[in-house]
């Protein structure tokens, strides 16, 4: 094989055993890599309804076939388990030496599995895998323990470390990695907490075997000369992702107030500007000339790394309008491992929770050192932390009072920043991702609003499945980054090349498109499988407050979403899949990707239609 390494590393902490396996071409050729490598795993290796912090729940970390590679933005990897959050399939993407090292080392996934008595981390250089004591780790902040890893080790290499969130399995508990690398939403820090394993280092030193390293390298030289020549590229230089803070208060679509409103006050005080008056360097992945990593002098004199998800989450949406505050708090996330989208999400509910007289504990919009309280209560599971800690659909079905109106989350996992009172077609994009609300597999709210925001009709449909083969599924198989081609225009047939160069293999973009709704299925199959059949439609409807709870502020207030309409795009998306009116695949949409083998699983619980 070129292009994949061929091989797997199989680690389990239980029985301090490390193994070497080869995989089969199929595999590759059918799921590619990266998501479609780690779903397929957690559908053959997990027994059905597996508890996500037993030992049999296992967590992979995998890359693809231009992961590490000399291209644009390949230096990603994903990382994958049943989630604790959600109770079904959850996953997440980090750049990071680490997905290099790894792919250098031979491995095209790590798959982790067991827990450990005490601590310890992994130590990965080429064939060598040593399972390696980590007492003196555990307890330590992310920062704190890759400096200390990286004294220990040597520099030339990858670090994956969770910190105590982690530890303490927070249900939202991240990876992180170069201290402000962060991937794993639904909970993947929090499996790696399970397992003790508190590190994972990759040091590799051999080639990655490439079909054509000529053509290759000639493709990615041009490659970059295309990112820099791209019409947006000195903006995004300067603000990255920190540029949609103004376009969404612009549009109303900037998460306020647990989502209640789509503008904030002080949004200039938290945006792209106001982040350039007080940054100091930027940063990002490896292979990477458009770095996204804003780093910024905080209020405590410390580097934090932002970006605008982390920003708007953890200002607009609980109210805290100083972008040095925003930092400390984001810093602070990044320290303990915990996700900062899901972090303002908690901290939002429990501000209105507050408001609404649902607890005891007095928490008001904006207070900066109560939400940092917060942050380390959760991490640490201290007080009405070790609620937060559990999540927002938890807090709600505790706190009752109709509070599940208002918790926003779709399947479990908080909702990523973007309000949708607007926008039906991205409410469309987050009810139907696969991991639960994000916005990785399905951005459309920029194209939506371009084409008319109010209507509901099917090309809003097809949009979302256009970007949901092309972001989840091509480019979480690859692995490589999303940001060339959705911000600067960097066209898709760059991929079809770089992939002939490295494997070998001529597929087109339609074949990259199948394959994506083939890792789409069985991602579904797999959530299904996990509810054990208790699954309907809801599962993928937005929370009740964007149907129910107009706007109130700014040029679209009265503005909500209308059920009947958006219901009925969710019926066009399920047609269009392949899928019944539950969201459930049918038989001929399973055996069409090659998916036979989910049958007679799936007719335990449900009844398929043909």
């Amino acid at each position: 094989m070129k292009g994949w390494t061929g091989k797997f590393l199989r680690v389990d902490v239980s029985e301090r055993r490390c193994k070497v396996e080869n995989y089969d071409e199929n595999l590759a050729l059918n799921f590619i890599g990266g998501r479609g490598f780690a779903v397929k795993l957690l559908w053959d290796e997990l027994p059905i309804g597996v508890e996500p912090f037993s030992p049999q729940n296992k967590l992979i970390f995998a890359a693809g076939p231009l992961t590490g590679l000399p291209i644009a933005s390949s230096g990603k990897m994903v990382v994958a388990s049943k989630s604790p959050l959600t109770g079904g399939y959850g996953d997440g993407n980090v750049g990071t030496m680490a997905s290099v090292h790894m792919r250098r080392a031979g491995y095209d996934a790590l798959i982790l599995e067991g827990v450990s008595e005490k601590p310890v981390y992994i130590y990965v250089e080429d064939d060598k895998v040593e399972i390696r004591n980590a007492s003196d780790l555990w307890g330590l902040s992310t920062f704190e323990a890759e400096r200390k890893l990286r004294e220990n080790v040597g520099s030339d290499c990858g670090i994956l470390v969770i910190g105590p969130g982690g530890e303490n399995l927070v249900k939202f508990a991240t990876i992180i990695s170069q201290e402000g690398r962060s991937g794993g939403r639904p909970g993947m820090g929090a499996v790696m907490g399970s397992k003790k394993v508190k590190a994972v280092v990759f040091k590799g030193t051999g080639e990655i075997p490439v079909a054509d390293m000529d053509e290759l390298m000639k493709l990615g030289r041009m490659g970059y000369e295309s990112i820099r020549k791209a019409s947006g590229y000195d903006f995004w230089i300067r603000q990255g992702t920190m540029m949609t803070v103004e376009w969404c208060q612009e549009n109303s679509t900037l998460p306020t107030y647990n989502f209640r409103e789509g503008v904030f006050d002080f949004a200039e005080n938290v945006n792209g500007y106001a982040m350039e008056k007080v940054k100091i360097k930027r940063r990002g992945c490896p292979y990477c000339n458009m770095q996204c990593g804003n780093v910024i002098e905080d209020a405590e004199g410390r580097s934090s790394e932002l970006d605008y998800e982390n920003v708007t989450m953890l200002s607009s949406n609980i109210g805290v309008g100083d972008i040095r505050k925003v930092g400390v708090l984001n810093r602070i996330c990044d320290e303990m491992g915990i996700d900062t989208i899901s972090s303002g999400n908690v901290i939002g509910f429990i501000m209105e929770a507050s408001e609404k007289g649902l607890v005891n504990e007095k928490i008001e919009w904006g207070d900066f050192e109560k939400a940092k309280e917060l942050l380390y209560d959760i991490s640490y599971r201290r007080g009405i932390g070790n609620l937060l800690a559990e999540g927002v659909r938890k807090i709600s079905r505790k706190l009752g009072e109709g509070s599940e109106r208002w918790a926003m989350h779709v399947k479990g996992l908080e909702i990523s920043a973007y309000d949708c009172h607007a926008a039906p077609g991205m409410a469309l994009a987050f009810g139907t991702s696969p991991i639960g609300a994000h916005h990785k597999d399905a951005w459309v709210i920029s194209w939506e609003i371009s084409i008319g925001r109010f209507k509901y009709d099917d090309i809003k449909v097809d949009k979302v499945l256009e970007f949901q083969r092309i972001r989840g599924g091509m480019f979480e198989s690859l692995v490589t980054c999303r940001l060339p081609w959705i911000e600067l225009g960097f066209n898709l047939d760059w991929y079809v090349k770089f992939f002939k160069a490295a494997t070998g293999v001529n597929l087109s973009l339609k074949d990259f498109f199948e394959v994506g709704d083939r890792i789409y299925s069985l991602i579904r199959a797999f959530w299904i499988r996990e509810y054990k059949g208790d699954w309907n439609r809801e599962m993928d409807t937005p929370p009740t407050r964007w149907f129910e709870e107009p706007l109130t502020k700014g040029p679209l207030a009265g503005k909500k979403l209308d059920k009947k309409l958006w219901n009925e795009l969710l019926s066009k998306y399920y047609e269009r899949r392949g899928w019944d009116e539950r969201g459930v695949p049918r038989k001929s949409t399973l055996k069409k990707f090659g998916l036979d083998f989910t049958i007679p699983i799936l007719e335990k619980y449900v009844k398929l239609e043909e």
